[in-house]
């Protein structure tokens, strides 16, 4: 079935050069990109987007990285998007993360982990919305 999903390459890889890297895995795997947007995080985005993670002890660190510097969005396409690009990214635990995964190539940390994708049909559907509609 064809999936929309969103994806974000986050602050740290956008500032070390990574974007042409990330989308030439994106491209390499198959995955049509429908828009694209370049784009700074601020307070309220953050926590309109971040919104489930609110209460939870890491946010004050996720809310100051993202609104750290520019995101890149992409709003990809394909036969069975969502499951793919979960794999594709890799794990947010650095220690878990598979060699060959975006996460473990341009990620730095568990916060600082290089990118963002959506995990079901129900979250691209709002994040797409998110992000689009700014």
């Amino acid at each position: 079935m064809i999936e929309r999903s969103l994806f974000l390459i986050k602050p740290n890889a956008v500032a070390h050069h990574h974007v042409g890297h990330i989308i030439s895995i994106l491209e390499e795997h198959r995955f049509n990109i429908l828009n694209i947007k370049l784009f700074r995080f601020d307070e309220q985005l953050c926590r309109l987007f971040y919104a489930d993670h609110l209460n939870k002890d890491f946010y004050p660190r996720l809310e100051s990285f993202m609104c750290s510097g520019d995101t890149v969005a992409l709003l990809l396409e394909r036969e069975n998007a969502i499951h793919l690009l979960r794999e594709i990214i890799g794990d947010v635990i650095p220690e878990k993360r598979k060699p060959g995964t975006i996460r473990a190539l341009y990620g730095d940390g568990i916060t600082d982990n290089g990118a963002h994708a959506s995990d079901s049909p129900e979250s691209a559907q709002r994040e797409i919305a998110i992000i689009f509609r700014h």
